[in-house]
This record gives structure tokens, sequence and C-alpha cells, in this order.
């Protein structure tokens, strides 16, 4: 970055007082200096408006796919100056050598990255997990400067019930008067109340869970600020401004009855929630663009464009205790040019004062990361996915439970069928779109998960992934035993990657970082994944984002039912269910 003085003349977007005006802007030590407003006769230097570099308070980069130095190239063109990541995916892996790899990974390049310490890794457990960080781990975490709050609290279980090791952790970073951010699926009621509140004091701040209209309400009605997710596989954004919904939730209240018709519907177009975030977000999503579509998308739902700009600027900004987020003086000077705040094209991004993007390209060399790993796991056999019958009985059948997916929501339900049994073997059934699942454990202990699943409509072969939310194991679904042995030593091979097999093909898009990540851009990474995806359209698989939903069916603290890489896990009891049901 630069120190020396800037200075320029624009329109510029003041978000306290939403309006925006000409002005002249000095920026110096890479914070604005002056923003005097001048005169609307002035020639200015840019045609469009100012307005903050946008925040992604909540995201997991390693969704992407991408390193955080390639995160960042991929994001600025789109005005994203900033990210509040939560690196647990990584940490999962290799622990803090994995977060220290973010952190100077995101260095290379200029952007504000900015981290939150995990807090529950492993996440529950019921896994195998590459590493462990406890509160000696949290503490000297928290500590860091780059390192701004703490992760979402997944272990939702152990802070209700007041384990030692997580509320421990809790109160580490409330001593250090760092935020905290929640992780609480339709969790309600006085189980909620407790997971929120230590000693009568509101800790746990955020969510980002929130499925419903109604369970956001709630939490925002208990002190949480709501973060509004719109990511590839979980989107909440319409609901959660659904303007209906709003209405009756406004209308209930005594102070509206006091004013006028356009007072209220100006009120309406205030979203009630607080923030814009990806979560998880992959890369062929994220080439069409980031924030920028959000905020889109939100005014298009009717929010105020103002309040939808101040959702990833100012409102993150003050929660994590940012300089940045306005174009005010004594901020970081990060901010974009757009067209107007309707379209909000995005033509150039300025970070610390210095343009980095324009004209959707960015203005610097990234240098290629640092190759860590985590991998070790012996060569599988097709008998390793087979299900046996402990106790065969005279129908040939079994009832199983099944794990059954839906397309666009990282919830999963509970659901059971009769499956057929040959030779002892549990066997899927193609037919009714009911296949097997595994999680294999690939840190050197060789275990292996079986179930089923319903949802994928595979016809033939198997789809495997090393992005196995959190612990990072391989989970794979198949049509049968020998397709799921070949694509999990496909990945094997590589130390990491998504595959697919089928009857006459083989892909695979390598993932050699944390076999989670690659060194790539994202215009090679997405050429490769769309590949991936024709194939698995071709071989009868129609989601929106088929490996982001396989990834997410080892979490285990997300509802219904799971699986993990010691077994089928009821997230609802949050324990370990027997995979056959009683007959």
């Amino acid at each position: 970055m630069t120190n020396e003085e800037i200075s320029l003349k624009a329109n510029v977007l003041d978000l306290e007082e939403n309006e925006f005006y000409p002005a002249h802007i000095v920026i110096e030590d890479e914070v604005f200096k002056e923003i005097t407003p001048i005169s609307t006769e002035e020639e200015l230097d840019f045609e469009g408006i100012l307005i903050p570099g946008f925040i992604d308070s909540h995201i997991h980069i390693e969704s992407t796919l991408l390193t955080p130095s390639s995160f960042a190239e991929a994001v600025l063109p789109s005005g994203t100056c900033s990210v509040i990541a939560d690196p647990h995916e990584i940490a999962n892996v290799l622990g803090v050598k994995g977060i220290q790899f973010m952190i100077d990974d995101g260095r290379e390049v200029p952007f504000d990255f900015y981290f939150m310490a995990p807090s529950s890794v492993p996440a529950t457990p019921f896994e195998s997990s590459g590493a462990t960080i406890n509160e000696k781990g949290v503490d000297d975490l928290l500590k860091k400067d780059e390192v701004i709050g703490l992760g979402e609290v997944m272990n939702f279980s152990g802070v209700i019930n007041r384990d030692p090791y997580i509320i421990n952790k809790l109160k580490i970073a409330k001593s250090l008067n760092k935020p905290i951010d929640g992780h609480a699926p339709q969790l309600s009621g006085d189980d909620l109340k407790k997971y929120l509140y230590l000693d009568d004091d509101l800790i746990i701040t955020t969510d980002h869970e929130s499925s419903s209209f109604d369970e956001a309400v709630e939490k925002k009605s208990l002190g949480m600020k709501i973060m509004v997710r719109e990511g590839s596989s979980a989107k909440s954004m319409e609901d959660l401004f659904n303007l209906k919904k709003r209405s009756k939730l406004l209308s209930n209240q005594d102070f509206l009855r006091k004013i006028s018709t356009d007072d209220f519907e100006n009120i309406l177009t205030h979203p009630i929630f607080d923030f814009l975030v990806t979560d998880d977000i992959s890369p062929e999503d994220l080439i069409k663009g980031h924030l920028n579509l959000l905020v889109k998308k939100a005014i298009e739902l009717g929010i105020n464009k103002y309040e939808a700009i101040k959702m990833v600027t100012l409102n993150p900004a003050k929660h994590y205790n940012l300089n940045s987020g306005l174009i005010a003086k004594g901020k970081i000077a990060n901010f974009i040019l757009v067209d107007n705040l309707d379209d909000l094209n995005v033509k150039k991004t300025f970070v610390h004062g210095t343009l980095v993007a324009e004209h959707g390209k960015v203005l610097f060399k990234r240098k290629r990361s640092e190759v860590v790993n985590n991998f070790s796991m012996t060569k599988k056999k097709q008998e390793d996915f087979e299900i046996k019958v402990d106790k065969p009985n005279d129908l040939n059948t079994k009832k199983v439970k099944i794990i059954e997916v839906l397309d666009g929501q990282l919830i999963t339900n509970k659901i059971q069928s009769r499956l057929t049994v040959e030779n002892g073997m549990i066997k899927a059934d193609i037919s009714n779109d009911i296949l097997k699942l595994s999680v294999v454990e690939r840190y050197g202990n060789n275990n292996i998960g079986n179930g089923f699943v319903k949802g994928f409509s595979l016809k033939e072969g198997a789809i495997a992934s090393s992005v196995a939310h959190d612990s990072h194991n391989i989970i794979v679904v198949g049509t049968n035993s020998y397709y799921m042995a070949k694509a999990v030593n496909l990945i094997r091979q590589s130390k990491g990657g998504l595959a697919i097999i089928s009857k006459t093909k083989e892909k695979i898009l390598k993932l050699p970082i944390g076999a989670i990540m690659t060194n790539e851009n994202i215009k090679k990474v997405v050429n490769k994944k769309l590949e991936l995806n024709q194939m698995l359209k071709s071989l009868g698989v129609n989601m929106k984002s088929p490996f982001m939903t396989l990834s997410f069916l080892a979490l285990l603290v997300i509802p219904n039912l799971r699986l993990s890489n010691k077994g089928l896990f009821d997230v609802g009891s949050f324990e370990f269910t027997d995979l056959c049901a009683e007959d």
C-alpha cells in the first residue's frame, strides 16, 4: 500500500445521513484524512458514486475451494474489500497451523482479511478430525491482531448443558471483549435462552442459521443480530425479507397505530435484520459476483437501498469493531465506485486508498500459495462399503433409517424404507433414489461410517469429496460399493479433491491444500467444476449445488440426520443411532 497523499473529487455516499453529495476527498496513510463537500458545479474525477467497500461478515473461504489470496483476486472486482472469515474448515484439518496459513496467505494481497478463532475444533466428539484446538489455543488465537472474535459456537448442546470445555472458551472471548458468533439452527424457547445467556449476560450475539422468518424474529427479540444468509446451498433471503411476514409483524406493533400509511410503508423497507452474508459459496456462484449481488437482491425484495448497503458495510463494521464501513474522516479508505445506487455496477475498487481492481479485473499479480496438507489413508476395497445385516430375517428385507436431502437447504429429513438384503448385505434401491452413503476417515485410522441417502437421483456411479464439513474426511455417495471404492481411491491418489466415477468416465478436481483448497484461480476452478456438474447431470443429478449438499451431510450439528466416519448420527437427540430400524 502507499503512504502518499491522494486527492480526488467525486460523489460520496454518506450512510449516516442516507444521502450522497459531491466532495473533495483527501487520503493519507491509507485512511480518509478529509472529506469536504463542494459545489455541484465543480468537475468531478469520476462519473458515479463512491460507496464504502463491502464486508462479508460471515464466510468460510475454504468453501470456495480457493486460498485467501485467490479469493481476494476473485471478489475485489465485485466491490468486496473485507471479510470476517471463520477458518474452522482448515482448522479441523491442520489446527492452528492451518489458521496461520490462512493469515499468511491473506497478507500477500491488497485485501482486509479478519478471522474468527474457531470455537469447536472438532465440532463434536462424534467424528475424527485432523486437529484439536483447546482453551489455550483459543486464547492464543484471540490475542492475534487478525483474529477479532470467537467463531460460530456449533456445540450448542455443550453450551446448554454448561460443558466447561466450551464455556471456558466463551469466557475467554468475553474477557478479551471479543464478539462471539452463534450457530443455533432451529433452537428455540428456553434452550435458546440458555444458549445465548451466561450469568444473565447476552454472550453469543449473532446467528446465521435462521431458516425461517419466525425463527429469526425470536432470536432477534432475544438480542441477537441476524445474518441473512444467501450462499450456494442455504438461501434464506427471500423468507427473511418476505414483505407479507414483515408487514404482519409490524402491524402488531402498538406505535404503528399512530403513524400514517406513508410512514408505515417506509418502515416496511427497513430489513429488521442486520447483515447480509454468504457463509458457504461455491466457486461457480462466486464467479458471477459476491455481495454486490446480495445487495441488489435485497433491494429487489423491497429493502431500502441505503439499509441494504449498510448490511454489508456500516453494520458489520460497528459490530466487529472494524475501522471501516464508512467514507468518513479517520476510517480506512476502502471504497468502490458504482454507476448508481440502483444497479450497483462496480467500476473500480480501492483498498487502503489504492486502486486494486477496475473493469472486472484486478491490478496485481498473486503469488502461488504454500501447499499444506494432512492426509493419511489406505487404499479402499469394495467390501469396505458393504453394509452387513447383523440379524438376517426371512423377509430378505430390512427397515433402514435414511437421510433425505432437500435441495437448497442444509436441514435433512429422517425417513425410513425397506431395502433388499442379498447375501447378508443391504442394497441400495436406485429406482426409488435410495443410494449408499459413506464417510471415510482420512487421518490415519481408516474407519468408515456407512448409511443411505435419498435425494441425489444418481443413476450410475459415485460422487466423492474430501470437502466434508467440518472434519473433512472423505464423503461418498454411490449406486454400489465398487464405484464408491473407486471414487475414494481416486481422491486418495491426489490427497484431496472432488471426484466422479461412472461406468466409462472418471473426473477429478484436485484439492492439494488441506484436501479442501487449490492454488488455481477461480476461472480454472469453475471450468473444472462445470465439467463435473455436467457429468453429474448426465448421470441424473440435477441439484443446484450437489457437491456442497454432499459436503454438509457429515456436519453433525445441523438437523436432522447425518453421517460421520463413526456412524449414523441423530442431531435431535445428539447421539448415534442404529442404521436399521425396528421391524
